[in-house]
């Protein structure tokens, strides 16, 4: 496995005990490489519940798009907050209600068109946009 002090030089690496590879035996390296991280992330993923599958999913679909499951940000709706799909409501006043003390639970009671799977996908926003939410949340109680 190659190490944290390697070196690129012209047609080959160069290794700590200065061995040069050259770039066919690099490339077999790499590709043997990724093949064992596949391995293993697949007996990983065989240990999962399929609940925890989906949310493995669910990030995977973000880092690749960027897009939220079931969030949407429209300028006509809300002044543009980000809101569970099909609703007006949005996420940063989730994030409130739980900040407050609220249960799923309750949240769900509160607004019947709710399911499970859209907080889920909220407490996702709010992990990743952190920073926008508390800001949409502060400005909201100033008002």
């Amino acid at each position: 496995m190659l190490n944290a002090w390697e070196a690129t030089s012209g047609s080959g690496r160069i290794c700590g005990a200065g061995v040069v590879f050259s770039e066919t035996v690099q490339i077999r390296f790499v590709l043997e490489y990724v093949m064992s991280a596949l391995q293993e992330a697949e007996k990983l993923l065989s240990q999962l519940s399929p609940g925890e599958k989906a949310r493995l999913l669910q990030h995977v679909a973000r880092e690749l798009g960027g897009a939220f499951p079931g969030i949407e940000s429209t300028s006509a709706v809300c002044g543009g907050d980000p809101c569970i799909i099909r609703t007006r409501i949005p996420v940063w006043t989730l994030e409130r209600l739980r900040q407050l003390g609220s249960s799923e639970a309750e949240i769900l009671r509160n607004y019947p068109t709710l399911n499970a799977e859209d907080l889920v996908n909220a407490w996702s926003y709010v992990s990743a946009h952190r920073e926008e939410i508390e800001r949409q949340i502060k400005e909201n109680e100033e008002a």
